[in-house]
């Protein structure tokens, strides 16, 4: 069922709206939330949603709870492929949690939170720029780490960066909805602008384990992969070429 979470007027007789995809089954009552589209020209998320809709609706027999999903948080970004919130060189993973008595983006913000909290479980879904190309992670405030790490090992992601609490942005999405109980995962993949396939089919993946882990899921589960886990800065290292050129990775 496709809801509207955020609906406001804008100039030219047009609309801002944040729709919701509920798909709901049966009488369980966790409830895991996918979000997607914060920033503008990060796709992988979309492409996650798809998969995740298709798979669960040839197998509805077998789930049991609620699924929201939020393809497009930033629906103005996305029309115009960019980062923030056109018009207010705002970013608005910057905002939340928002107020009700804000201007037009916090009032949203403010929505959003709602909307997604009392999830059992959130994963909030990102990428990288046009420049880097990011492996399947999650990262975790280490305030967090000791709630968030069980399900994040279950997810099915190469790496899992636990940062520490001063690097960690207090207005972010995830840092909001995991400060009043609703647990948040940030899921960070591929690359700005473009869709992985083999990243996205990965991670939908972990999503069916993690609904399995919470009891939502009847079905089999495929092989979850064992992550890296870095608990501390030491521990990641940026590696700079001294010279222009191009670089191809290989396999090993």
């Amino acid at each position: 069922m496709i809801e509207n979470i955020s609906d406001i007027y804008l100039p030219v007789d047009e609309h801002h709206r944040i729709k919701r995809n509920r798909i709901k089954n049966g009488e369980g009552r966790k409830r895991i939330s996918i979000v997607t589209g914060i920033h503008g020209d990060e796709l992988e998320g979309q492409y996650v949603c798809f998969l995740l809709q298709q798979r669960l609706r040839e197998n509805m027999d077998l789930f049991e709870g609620t699924l929201d999903i939020y393809p497009g948080m930033n629906p103005l970004g996305i029309d115009s492929m960019m980062r923030g919130i056109p018009g207010f060189d705002l970013d608005m993973n910057r905002i939340f949690p928002g107020s009700g008595d804000g201007d037009m983006n916090e009032h949203i913000a403010s929505m959003i939170i709602d909307s997604l909290s009392g999830s059992d479980l959130v994963l909030d879904i990102h990428a990288s720029n046009i420049y880097l190309t990011e492996v399947p992670q999650i990262r975790i405030n280490e305030l967090h780490k000791d709630i968030l790490m069980p399900y994040a090992l279950k997810a099915n992601v190469d790496f899992v960066w636990v940062h520490g609490s001063a690097t960690v942005l207090e207005a972010t999405l995830a840092y909001s909805l995991n400060s009043i109980g609703t647990k948040t995962l940030v899921v960070e993949m591929g690359v700005g602008m473009r869709i992985t396939e083999s990243y996205g089919e990965q991670l939908v993946d972990g999503i069916f384990s993690l609904m399995a882990e919470l009891g939502m899921w009847k079905g089999p589960v495929k092989y979850v992969r064992n992550p890296i886990v870095s608990s501390g800065a030491d521990d990641i290292c940026y590696l700079n070429s001294p010279t222009a050129g191009i670089f191809i990775k290989k396999s090993r």
